[in-house]
């Protein structure tokens, strides 16, 4: 099945939760490169390994990573993670929805970490208004790309996010939500009574229905 469409735009918010200063970043789907791009610009004596499946998604991205390994990161071998142990930093921009065992994969990266390891992701938002108007109306039909991507294996909600890390030794050191179409009122009220029914927080259930994307930054002890 094929990946996301290939795009030259890096995500901002990823950037920015990245520091100025690390020594080795690997990028689980690297894409076309241009997180690497950004970030070397930022600090071009950084090691900056892209992990990809599509070939020729790896073949752009070698245009900005130091490396580039094409593969499916759930079956790289031991040697291969030994050899990416001394990163600071492992980013997921848009790809942790993209793994069949992002739990596993996590507990690899923390045991393999010579050192206080980081690891940023931007995830979709399985509780999403928009998400749950689809669902509602029996329209769960992929696309190409968007939150309803194709090659999306796990849906994640803020709490299971939180959840994914915390159970696996990181902790959650920030996140944000990405915003895209706000609800409208009859939508926040459905949602808000929805919630009432359940026996759940209203406001709470809201506010967790508004982001799109989450982006997540967590830390693990090496």
């Amino acid at each position: 099945m094929r990946q996301t469409p290939l795009n030259q735009i890096h995500n901002p918010d990823v950037l920015n939760f990245m520091r100025s200063d690390y020594k080795g970043v690997v990028e689980v789907g690297s894409s076309s490169g241009a997180l690497a791009r950004a970030y070397r610009g930022i600090n071009p004596g950084c090691r900056y390994v892209g992990i990809e499946i599509d070939a020729d998604y790896a073949e752009a991205s070698r245009q900005h990573c130091t490396e580039v390994i094409h593969g499916n990161v759930e079956y790289l071998s031991a040697e291969t993670f030994h050899q990416l142990s001394d990163a600071d930093c492992w980013v997921f921009a848009d790809a942790l929805e993209h793994l069949y065992d992002p739990w596993q994969l996590l507990e690899r990266i923390k045991a393999n970490a010579r050192s206080r390891t980081e690891v940023i992701a931007c995830i979709p938002n399985a509780q999403y208004w928009g998400v749950q108007s689809r669902l509602n109306a029996g329209l769960f039909i992929y696309q190409d790309s968007g939150l309803f991507d194709r090659t999306h294996i796990r849906w994640l909600t803020r709490l299971t996010i939180i959840d994914l890390f915390n159970s696996h030794g990181f902790q959650v050191l920030n996140m944000i939500a990405r915003l895209l179409d706000q609800p409208t009122d009859e939508m926040a009220a459905a949602i808000r009574q929805m919630a009432r029914a359940s026996g759940n927080d209203p406001e709470m259930a809201l506010q967790d229905a508004v982001p799109f994307q989450y982006v997540v930054k967590a830390l693990a002890d090496g």
